[in-house]
């Protein structure tokens, strides 16, 4: 069963699915970007900002601004790596279910 309760969708396990679903997408581009050989002269600035996604969702929800800022971090130091493509954009996707920034 899952109900919602404000900007949040809730379980019986009491875990937001949207958590879940970026936790799987950064697990998955931290890996793909683990195992590709290429020498990437941003990497080490692509491995922290994954690290401190995952930091992020194992302690609730974290903080759409803060998400939007390690995405494109990440997107930057990965470029254009068409192996990764796939991996980051699903955690982009995972990103934008935390709410698209306000309209100034």
């Amino acid at each position: 069963m899952v109900r919602s309760v404000g900007q949040r969708a809730v379980t019986g396990s009491e875990e937001d699915p949207r958590v879940v679903g970026l936790r799987t997408a950064v697990a998955r581009l931290r890996r793909e970007l683990a195992a590709l050989p290429a020498e990437l002269p941003d990497r080490v600035i692509a491995e922290d900002e994954l690290a401190a996604l995952a930091a992020m969702v194992t302690h609730g929800v974290p903080e759409p601004p803060r998400l939007r800022r390690s995405l494109l971090l990440v997107a930057g130091a990965i470029g254009s790596v068409s192996a990764l493509t796939r991996a980051l954009t699903d955690v982009r996707h995972a990103v934008e279910l935390f709410g698209q920034p306000p309209r100034g």
